[in-house]
């Protein structure tokens, strides 16, 4: 009966690790894909931008 407890744990770990990749690639692309495209792109520019913009605090 030990070797049911010793196995159950990883079993357990493996099923919700194989749900998880499964998850993930599902959620790859798809309608979902140009909105999260979309909030990279927005990300990065705004951050383009705060780079690019002289500060004139304290001038």
């Amino acid at each position: 009966m030990d070797y049911v407890s010793a196995l159950v744990p990883p079993v357990v770990m493996a099923a919700f690790f194989i749900g998880l990749v499964v998850t993930i690639v599902k959620s790859q692309g798809g309608p979902n894909k140009a909105k999260e495209d979309a909030a990279v792109d927005a990300a990065i520019s705004r951050a383009e931008w705060v780079q690019q913009t002289p500060r004139t605090e304290g001038a």
